[in-house]
């Protein structure tokens, strides 16, 4: 670790997406559910710059990928089951309890198959979906229908049970999902479609005070699931191309 000066930088990111997720937890216990959702939020673009500092400094370590971890538990799993918790589950007794407490759950049980799994430090694509993927959409779904005098009406509320069940599923899954495009030429020339979907994501996120976001990540998280059927059943209906297990490990990125 004393070979790199530089070894500390993409900790401190990590360290400022865990203070996030920590007033993420404390905002939630308070009743700003907004500012909560928000403070997740901004811990998931804190963690996306950890793994970018990693590359330009060439610092990924051991160290930083259990670092990370430890911070996305506490911002992506704690941060969201507590705002899922106080903001309606707890109307709904211990069930309510136990809904909620499966982001927490199966998202540290998404971050240990990871680290187990993890060769090397870079990715393109991961097993299941990311947690702060998970978190962000509960996060962008309170900030795009919840209002602060109005609240948010039963039906909408409602729809947490579902969502809350299948992120925790879709992250302990087999369906694979794209990492973060790097922020270069030959990203934009290799892969368009994808460089250009995330980054013009940003734009309009900021744009639109987040209201966009919960449908961006609606339409990545379907495009991971709709893509691991397709290369299901592309052997089975006899059609050629890639299947699962011919997809490609020229990976890029090592957020989680």
């Amino acid at each position: 670790m004393r070979k790199n000066k530089f070894i500390f930088v993409p900790s401190l990111f990590t360290i400022l997406n865990m203070f996030s997720g920590f007033l993420a937890i404390l905002n939630a216990m308070n009743g700003a559910f907004i500012q909560s959702a928000w403070f997740i939020i901004i811990a998931a673009i804190f963690d996306s710059l950890d793994g970018t500092m990693a590359r330009l400094t060439k610092s990924a370590t051991e160290f930083g990928v259990e670092l990370d971890s430890l911070a996305d538990v506490i911002s992506f799993g704690v941060a969201p089951s507590v705002l899922v918790y106080k903001f309606y589950f707890h109307e709904l007794g211990e069930i309510g309890l136990f809904l909620s407490s499966l982001l927490m759950i199966f998202g540290a049980l998404r971050l240990a198959r990871f680290n187990v799994e993890l060769v090397g430090f870079d990715k393109e694509f991961f097993k299941g979906l990311p947690i702060p993927s998970s978190a962000s959409t509960v996060a962008s779904y309170i900030i795009l229908f919840y209002d602060s005098e109005t609240g948010m009406s039963k039906f909408e509320k409602l729809t947490l049970i579902p969502m809350v069940i299948a992120l925790s599923l879709l992250m302990v899954s087999s369906i694979k999902y794209e990492t973060i495009p790097k922020f270069s030429l030959r990203s934009m020339k290799s892969s368009p479609i994808k460089f250009f979907y995330f980054y013009l994501g940003i734009i309009l996120g900021i744009l639109t005070r987040g209201k966009i976001i919960f449908p961006w990540f609606v339409i990545f998280i379907l495009s991971g699931a709709i893509r691991s059927l397709i290369n299901t059943f592309k052997p089975i209906l006899g059609f050629a191309g890639t299947t699962p297990s011919d997809e490609t490990e020229d990976f890029q990125d090592f957020d989680i």
